[in-house]
């Protein structure tokens, strides 16, 4: 299998990640729960975790960082944890439901909400934050990156209108942790939100939020959290406090081994080699007759996905013609981004994305090529 679907998940990971979750299967207790070894091993391992993925981010602490299971658990944390009533919210037409729905429910209970458009080639215009700004305005909530058209958004420029005007910013760090480097003091950010098995190469079912050192977030779980057991409410002190329950310290472990292999392998020079696919890619299919591209290409400072369609074919069919004839796995549909769609015209077909991997080599991509080239044809 051909496998180009690494914005959905990445496949093939480290060798030390899977060997990491095994050993942990085997040794690992309930981390903080008491002094044995099998659960203080599983609490260093969570520590080190913490710490690393701190020192990725550039945090100002360790504890600045809470894990939750996915992106998707940690916006709803972020977003229902900081927005009350009568508060005002802008946001963009590129984000995903994970950002966009909560936003909804934050909405229908009071919440302004402003949505900046998308042009038809992904992109924002940035001048629009200062058109939507109001006095009550309390957050910018935003994607670093689409996961559609892989179109990056500036967001040091708008972590600097953000500081300027005192608004919090909470960012969606889906597509580019891991992948593009994120300095969450430089782009003053004040939550960011990730997931631990797409650009971090760690596994499923691991994912986090760092929070700035003085903001206090309603917990969206409260419970169990091994500390302080005779407080009616759950502990405030980060990161216990978006914390509840037990953490999934196998899955840590393996994301603990993930970053090692990344700072070892560098981010740069993995980006570097995934942003060489993508462009061969591209390259390749974009002046097909028949063939469609979305986004935009005039900069390399993008993520190294490509979506399209051919002719006037359902998405849907087109990628299980590709995986039942040509054994290359994409992902077809709405991608959980129906504004993007909208702004691309695409609500009715959908859309092809290939994703790509410093795992992929030049051989798939021309291979995607040529089935494309085939499956373009007119009959």
């Amino acid at each position: 299998m051909i496998y180009f679907d690494n914005a959905a998940t990445t496949l093939h990971k480290p060798d030390c990640v899977i060997q990491a979750v095994t050993h942990a299967m085997s040794t690992f207790g309930n981390p903080g729960r008491s002094i044995h070894e099998g659960s203080l091993a599983a609490s260093r391992a969570i520590y080190e975790t913490r710490l690393a993925l701190a020192q990725l981010f550039h945090a100002e602490d360790p504890q600045c960082i809470a894990f939750t299971a996915n992106a998707t658990e940690s916006l709803n944390i972020a977003i229902k944890g900081t927005l009350h009533p009568g508060d005002h919210v802008i946001t963009t037409a590129l984000e995903h439901n994970s950002v966009l729905r909560p936003l909804y429910e934050m909405e229908d209970a009071g919440v302004e909400l402003t949505i900046l458009p998308a042009d038809p080639l992904g992109n924002i215009d940035y001048d629009d934050f200062s058109t939507a700004l109001r006095p009550h305005t309390k957050a910018i909530v935003c994607t670093h990156a689409s996961n559609l058209t892989g179109n990056l958004l500036d967001v040091e420029r708008i972590g600097d209108f953000a500081r300027q005007h005192d608004l919090l910013l909470i960012v969606d760090a889906s597509q580019t942790a891991g992948a593009i480097p994120i300095d969450v003091q430089a782009m003053h950010i004040h939550i960011l939100c990730f997931t631990g098995h797409k650009g971090l190469l760690g596994p499923q079912g691991t994912g986090g939020l760092y929070v700035r050192r003085e903001l206090q977030v309603r917990p969206l779980l409260s419970g169990g959290s091994g500390v302080q057991t005779y407080l009616r409410s759950h502990p405030a002190q980060m990161p216990t406090a978006l914390e509840a329950g037990t953490l999934n310290a196998h899955g840590l472990a393996g994301l603990r081994a993930a970053i090692s292999y990344l700072q070892e392998t560098t981010i740069d020079q993995i980006r570097k080699q995934e942003l060489s696919l993508m462009q061969a890619f591209y390259d390749g299919v974009k002046d097909i007759d028949g063939i469609t591209v979305y986004g935009d290409f005039s900069t390399t400072e993008r993520c190294p996905i490509v979506s399209l369609n051919v002719r006037d074919y359902d998405s849907g069919e087109v990628s299980d013609v590709l995986f039942e004839q040509y054994q290359i796995a994409t992902r077809p549909g709405a991608h959980c981004a129906p504004l993007m769609h909208q702004a691309l015209g695409t609500v009715r077909q959908g859309a092809v994305r290939f994703s790509f991997s410093h795992t992929n080599t030049l051989e798939e991509i021309y291979t995607a090529v040529s089935a494309l080239q085939e499956l373009a044809k007119e009959e």
